[in-house]
């Protein structure tokens, strides 16, 4: 949970987690929607599906158990040679070196290594110098030690050098440069992708939803459905309901950012539909009440616009 996400953000996410899924054979024996609903709101829903897999895996060759060998973790789905190290180092107290966002920071202001750290080279550097101050000996504290430094005193902005117990030898410190390190990465022009949401909503105030199979951001997770153009999506209504005297209307776009572009996605909302019978695919495609979409894994913009017709459901007619 914690890459490429906060602390403060993954706390509530963490206990809920742990509350539903204490052990790594609940984890391993549970559904993948099970997993995604706890998950969701987190993003980069991949990391769900591979700490699944992981688990799974380790059921399976570890006897349900993480093993403590650097090449088996990072057999693991979703396991890389950071996370392995912090795995062997704080777990076992075995001297395996890290290099996560924070650590990177820490390091590359205390040696003055210039570039941007996602360069291989700069990486490499950077490792290096992880390896040789990893002790031998107390190897636990000193990973949550050098974590906990730079999330709290080494921050990426207004760092808190008069409290760091290494700014004497430090080279950010000493030469005043402390912004310059480590470089950031150079930008880059994140795309706007437009499309349209169908909200399909009946009489009883159900809506249709989709589960997204294809390969992307948000696949496995319940959505609405999405296109390009409103063609397809009006094909889709008119197979699954009467639409003749319903209210069509568009409503506000959604805005969403992800790591590689931008989603401006407008709700075509047509409402008080009457339902045709039966679904071929109820696992993929199904009506849901306001209250059962709470137990579906969804984005979380999604969520938080579902959330807004639940709360009012005439919004935004009134």
């Amino acid at each position: 949970m914690l890459q490429q996400t906060q602390v403060a953000t993954v706390i509530p996410y963490y206990l809920r987690f742990m509350s539903d899924l204490p052990k790594l054979v609940d984890l391993a024996a549970a559904s993948e929607d099970k997993v995604l609903v706890l998950w969701s709101g987190l993003g980069y829903y991949r990391r769900a599906r591979q700490l699944h897999q992981a688990a799974k895996l380790c059921v399976e060759r570890h006897q349900g158990q993480l093993p403590n060998d650097p090449d088996a973790l990072q057999a693991l789905p979703g396991i890389g040679r950071s996370t392995a190290g912090a795995i062997l180092a704080l777990a076992w107290n075995l001297p395996y070196p890290i290099l996560d966002g924070n650590v990177k920071r820490v390091l590359a202001r205390y040696h003055g290594i210039a570039g941007w750290p996602g360069i291989r080279k700069v990486e490499q550097e950077l490792w290096h110098h992880a390896e040789i101050h990893t002790p031998e000996r107390q190897a636990a504290i000193y990973t949550q030690a050098i974590m906990d430094l730079g999330a709290t005193v080494c921050r990426r902005s207004h760092p808190c050098c008069d409290e760091c117990p290494l700014r004497i030898a430090c080279y950010a410190h000493t030469h005043q440069c402390t912004s310059e390190f480590p470089e950031v990465r150079p930008k880059r022009q994140r795309p706007t992708r437009q499309a349209t949401l169908l909200v399909l909503r009946d009489q009883q105030g159900r809506i249709l939803l989709e589960r997204r199979l294809q390969a992307g951001v948000w696949q496995g997770l319940w959505s609405l459905p999405q296109d390009t153009t409103t063609e397809p999506l009006r094909n889709l209504a008119q197979a699954h309901a009467k639409l003749e005297g319903c209210r069509q209307q568009n409503l506000p776009t959604i805005h969403h950012s992800f790591s590689h572009y931008h989603l401006q996605a407008t709700p075509w909302l047509i409402d008080r539909v009457t339902p045709f019978s039966g679904i071929r695919e109820p696992n993929l495609l199904n009506w849901w009440t306001p209250q059962q979409t709470m137990d579906l894994a969804l984005p979380a913009p999604i969520r938080k616009f579902l959330n807004q017709l639940k709360e009012n459901p005439n919004w935004p007619h009134t």
